[in-house]
């Protein structure tokens, strides 16, 4: 479920290349607000990014947060918040 979920972002991110940057290549998942990554090839981007969603579905859940359907793949939340181990 969680591997198809991030399989199913990464299918629908979107990749720009940012002119004069260290990091020219930028990132992003449109359904997943604030889910953004940027890398010198596209492979370490799309590497990063991976991170970014695996963090973001976690806060996500941790505060209690509706994960959106991706894909037809979705994650639940539970109705209260639940204390991740650090």
């Amino acid at each position: 479920m969680f591997a198809e979920y991030i399989q199913a972002s990464l299918e629908r991110a979107v990749y720009k290349t940012l002119e004069g940057e260290d990091e020219p290549i930028f990132v992003s998942v449109p359904e997943l607000p604030g889910a953004w990554a940027t890398g010198k090839t596209v492979e370490e981007a799309r590497k990063r990014l991976i991170g970014v969603i695996e963090e973001w579905i976690l806060l996500g859940v941790r505060l209690g947060h509706p994960i959106p359907p991706i894909g037809g793949h979705t994650i639940s939340t539970p109705q209260e918040s639940v204390t991740v181990a650090e």
